[in-house]
Formats: structure tokens, sequence, C-alpha cells
């Protein structure tokens, strides 16, 4: 299967670009390979974030509940 790629431009400060640039230089990968490294990693880390607000959220309005360690051990029947 194959997966379509969408192109997208974006403006970077010249210190950025620079670095950016010195990077790819270095290690033989292209500027575009770091991008979308980049981009990936923070867009994870900003769905991990926004899906621990909204559970903390859902908690505090009583929408959710949290076991211990020994409930979550009863409620499946794992007892001594």
């Amino acid at each position: 299967m194959s997966t379509m790629s969408k192109q997208a431009a974006i403006r970077l400060p010249d210190e950025t670009y620079e670095r950016l640039q010195r990077l790819a230089a270095r290690t033989g990968r292209t500027a575009t390979y770091y991008i979308r490294e980049a981009l990936e990693e923070k867009l994870q880390d900003m769905e991990d974030l926004y899906l621990a607000e909204e559970i903390t959220r859902a908690r505090s309005r009583g929408a959710s509940k949290t076991y211990t360690l020994e409930e979550l051990g009863r409620e499946l029947g794992l007892g001594d």
C-alpha cells in the first residue's frame, strides 16, 4: 500500500535554517528528514498532552474513575 505525501511550505528564522543545514551536512541526511522527524515528535507530544488534559477534565467532572492497584486486582479477580 502506498501512501500519499502532501507538501507544506514553512518559513524558518535564518538561525534555525542555518542550524538545520549544518546538521544535514554533518550527518548526510536531508533537511527534510530532520523537519519531518521534529514535526512527528512534536505532534506526538502535543497529542499526548491534549489526551492527558481531556482525561484530567473527565476525572474532575466525575466522568472517569481511578483505581488503586489493589482495587484493580480485586476487580480483575487477581486476589491472593
